[in-house]
C-alpha cells in the first residue's frame, strides 16, 4: 500500500529530500529524508486531528523519537474564519543551525499536512 509522500525539488527538478507518512494505527506519522532517501527527522501528529477552538501540533523529532526538535502546528483563526473560508494559518519552529535543504523540506511537509489533514476538498 502506498502512503502520502512529497518530493521537494530546490532548483526544479534536483530533489533535495522527501517526506514519507508512516503507516500507524492512532497517529499521523512522517519521517524526513535527505535527498539520498536518508532518514533525518520524524514527525508525529495528535490522535485526533481536529482543530475546533484550539492549535494542532506536528511534533518534529529525533530519528530515536526522544528529542524534540520543533513543530508545524496549525494556528486556531477563529469560529468564523475557519468555518467559512479555506484560509489556514500555519507556523513551524525549528532549529536555526538545521541544514537549509531540511528546512526546505520541513516547508514541503507543513504543505502535505496541509492537504492530508485540512483541506476540505481534496479532488
Amino acid at each position: 500500500m502506498l502512503y502520502p509522500s512529497i518530493e521537494v525539488q530546490a532548483p526544479p527538478g534536483i530533489p533535495i529530500g522527501y517526506v514519507i507518512q508512516n503507516w500507524h494505527p492512532c497517529l499521523p506519522k512522517f519521517t524526513i529524508q535527505n535527498e539520498k532517501r536518508e532518514d533525518v527527522l520524524k514527525i508525529t501528529g495528535p490522535c485526533v486531528v481536529c482543530s475546533c477552538c484550539s492549535d494542532v501540533d506536528f511534533e518534529i523529532k529525533s530519528l530515536d523519537e526522544e528529542s524534540l526538535v520543533g513543530k508545524i502546528s496549525k494556528h486556531w483563526t477563529g469560529f468564523l474564519r475557519e468555518a467559512f473560508t479555506d484560509a489556514d494559518n500555519f507556523g513551524i519552529q525549528f532549529p536555526l543551525d538545521l541544514d537549509v535543504k531540511m528546512k526546505a523540506v520541513m516547508l514541503g511537509a507543513c504543505f502535505l499536512i496541509d492537504f492530508m489533514f485540512f483541506e476540505r476538498n481534496q479532488e
